[in-house]
């Protein structure tokens, strides 16, 4: 396993539990951090404490949360998460804790061995299967380790995906430069709850995280030449300024105001919105590996587990796996596309600069004024239900209107 975070360590477990001998290596050394979002849904929830590591997870200082505003324009949507798989609330964990604790709990599995500091450079081929990989620890020692396969945990800009010559099946750069800063003293209205806002061509991301604080992120054109030139002077003033300017009339500025910056805003600039092929001889990709989406739709973390539980279930189905590669990168690929396709596409059509047509503001308005339509338009993120069941609801409300 290369990659030892929030996709390797949950599938090193998984895995371990199905029975199978694990090597988790990662090139970090933990605790450490990594520029993220880090948001778990409650359908992720479920995954973890099925997992048996949701309970060490919430002992820490984190707070759980089930209510989201979200302000598209004129229209804002204030709802809580559909109850999903039994679990109810979200939990935004930073990632120097979540991926500590998420690698110590693999790392006790029976049947895991875990290295930290090693950085892998290359695959070990036999023929045209990977057999194994090669890599060098933090003083310099080189080492190589072989298996019967080796999956690739190891992000958006996956050594492992490029080493195995994975093809990448479709691409959606990004419009927008993305910068995230960890805040103290901001104070929310009523219950803790996630913020999103997008205001002609700004966004704006607010969750409660660990050791009380908030992550607030903002999302501004790339083209645009005089906030690229602001942020890179000063991330700090040109965020607040941002803000400031760009999300006025929302209680954000406000907010933001009174809070004070802890540690550095950090950004992600000219970023895909990817799907790659997810198997081959071999090898095996999860997480960003497989599928990088734009971070303000908040499929990243979930999508994760999902990858580690669908590649432990095809695994699982097979004995003889070298004589089954193309029948399982088929039906790898087809669980993926069935559980993530539909979000990957709704990440698509937020990373474009295009503004909110007529039609859509009236949507959106539509969903801000129905409780019952606002439920069904957070239970997308969490998969409570599909983008299809909530454009069907939304087009029985239309048809209500037009008829009343």
């Amino acid at each position: 396993m290369v990659g030892a975070r929030v996709a390797g360590s949950p599938l090193a477990c998984k895995l371990a539990q199905a029975g199978y001998e694990v090597l988790l290596a990662d090139k970090s050394t933990f605790p450490s951090d990594v520029l993220s979002t880090h948001n778990f849904f409650g359908n992720s929830l479920a995954m973890l404490r099925e997992m048996g590591v949701l309970d060490r997870l919430l002992q820490t200082d984190t707070p759980l949360y089930k209510r989201a505003v979200v302000q598209f324009e004129d229209a804002v949507i204030d709802g809580e998460f559909p109850e999903v798989d039994g679990e109810t609330e979200c939990l935004c964990m930073r990632r120097v804790h979540l991926d500590r604790l998420l690698f110590e709990h693999a790392s006790v599995q029976a049947r895991v061995t875990s290295i930290e500091g090693f950085r892998v450079t290359d695959v070990i081929r036999e023929g045209n299967a990977v057999i194994g990989i090669e890599g060098v620890r933090r003083d310099g020692e080189k080492g190589r380790f072989t298996s019967r396969l080796v999956v690739g945990a190891d992000g958006r800009n996956s050594t492992l995906r490029q080493r195995a010559n994975s093809a990448r099946i479709l691409a959606v750069p990004t419009d927008f430069a993305s910068y995230v800063g960890y805040f103290s003293g901001y104070e929310q209205s009523g219950d803790l709850h996630a913020e999103l806002y997008k205001i002609k061509d700004k966004i704006g991301i607010v969750f409660p995280t660990s050791d009380n604080l908030y992550v607030v992120g903002v999302m501004f054109p790339l083209d645009d030449q005089d906030w690229s030139r602001r942020f890179s002077l000063s991330p700090e003033a040109a965020m607040r300024d941002l803000i400031d300017s760009g999300f006025a009339g929302s209680p954000l500025p406000d907010r933001l105001r009174k809070a004070r910056l802890e540690g550095k805003v950090r950004g992600l600039r000219g970023y895909d919105n990817d799907w790659y092929q997810g198997m081959g001889e071999g090898w095996a990709l999860v997480g960003d590996a497989f599928s990088f989406k734009d971070p303000a739709v908040g499929q990243g973390m979930q999508d994760a587990l999902y990858s580690a539980y669908l590649l432990t279930d095809v695994l699982s189905r097979y004995d003889d796996w070298g004589a089954h590669w193309e029948e399982m990168a088929q039906t790898y690929q087809s669980l993926m596309e069935a559980k993530m396709m539909s979000r990957f596409h709704m990440a698509c059509q937020f990373t474009k600069n295009v503004p909110f047509t007529p039609e859509q503001r009236a949507v959106n308005r539509l969903i801000a004024a129905h409780p019952e339509a606002a439920r069904s338009f957070l239970g997308i993120y969490n998969h409570a239900n599909e983008p299809s069941d909530f454009e069907r609801l939304i087009g029985s409300l239309l048809a209500m209107n037009e008829s009343g």
